[in-house]
């Protein structure tokens, strides 16, 4: 199991990253909370440094401490302020209403960092298809950011995720936790109504996609760069690329992109296929915890496929 991974729980299946204790049934946040082990609070206290015999303050300076373990999550100034589990569920809950349905939820690099996915309860129409979008809430407890908010799009009949960067649309952005139940609320609003804004530049992007013809010839350019083959590479690195691009032509040529074959749409799906669900040819330590990463931080290889498809 990735060292950074600690606790989480996920419905049914081991979602993404095959990671954690799988559940039967979405819990209301409140059991979320307890089967995520998310249930302790952060509290702040001064910092000091021994010098000598003496142990010295350092001004501006506080600790933030776990209550479950007393463990350091991190050092920052006395402004930084503090959004426990408990908030940031609550934040969830007044997002989404009773609609809310929680997917996953866990922590980690030892709390410093949480997450949450919820299940938006709108399915789209996407080049035809069912699209879920997920909303995926990280929280960080070392200084590094308060509440940050990622757009999930899922492709239902082959769960690939089709988080890609879009001109017209951010797929992530930072939200702040209000301490009023209207301002939360006028948060929440905002916070709908970027996830809305990604789903339809999504939409368009599908449309222009799959007007985009792409023959065969083109195909082959493309794979070159995305895949490139340096003339000087060891022969590890050309069975490497050889592999990446075969998995691509299998993940193309799949059933449930027949109508999408000849289309920039279908190449990019194929794409979102391969690295959604390819076995890795290394497998690393690291291996699930990166794949679960890339679900909030997006695919750098879809957002550079996307880049070339456009260049075509």
């Amino acid at each position: 199991m990735a060292s950074n991974f600690e606790t989480g729980f996920f419905v049914k299946e081991k979602a993404w990253h095959g990671l954690g204790t799988i559940v039967q049934d979405a819990p209301s946040s409140a059991d979320a909370l307890k089967m995520a082990e998310l249930d302790w609070e952060v509290r702040q206290e001064p910092v000091f440094v021994k010098v000598g015999d003496d142990h010295v303050l350092v001004p501006n300076a506080m600790a933030n401490i776990r209550s479950s373990d007393n463990s350091v999550l991190g050092i920052m100034t006395e402004k930084y302020q503090i959004v426990q589990n408990v908030e940031a569920f609550s934040f969830t809950d007044a997002l989404l209403d009773t609609n809310v349905v929680y997917e996953s939820a866990g922590s980690l690099a030892k709390g410093k960092r949480v997450w949450m996915l919820a299940r938006m309860p709108e399915v789209y129409k996407i080049a035809g298809d069912d699209v879920e979008p997920f909303l995926v809430f990280t929280n960080s407890f070392d200084g590094k950011g308060a509440i940050r908010v990622a757009l999930t799009p899922v492709r239902v009949v082959c769960q690939n995720t089709l988080n890609m960067a879009l001109a017209t649309a951010k797929r992530q952005w930072s939200t702040k936790h209000m301490g009023n139940m209207q301002e939360k609320m006028l948060e929440a609003q905002r916070t709908l109504e970027l996830a809305t804004n990604y789903m339809q530049g999504l939409s368009e992007e599908a449309e222009r996609l799959l007007m985009k013809k792409i023959s065969v010839d083109n195909l082959d350019n493309f794979l070159n760069a995305l895949f490139p083959m340096d003339d000087e590479a060891s022969n590890r690195k050309i069975n490497n690329v050889i592999e990446l691009r075969n998995s691509f032509r299998t993940a193309y040529d799949s059933p449930d992109l027949a109508n999408f074959t000849g289309t920039a749409w279908g190449v990019i799906n194929a794409v979102a296929d391969m690295v959604d669900h390819a076995v890795p040819q290394r497998m690393t330590a690291t291996y699930n915890e990166k794949r679960f990463e890339s679900i909030i931080d997006g695919h750098k290889v879809l957002d550079t496929a996307q880049a070339i498809l456009m260049a075509v």
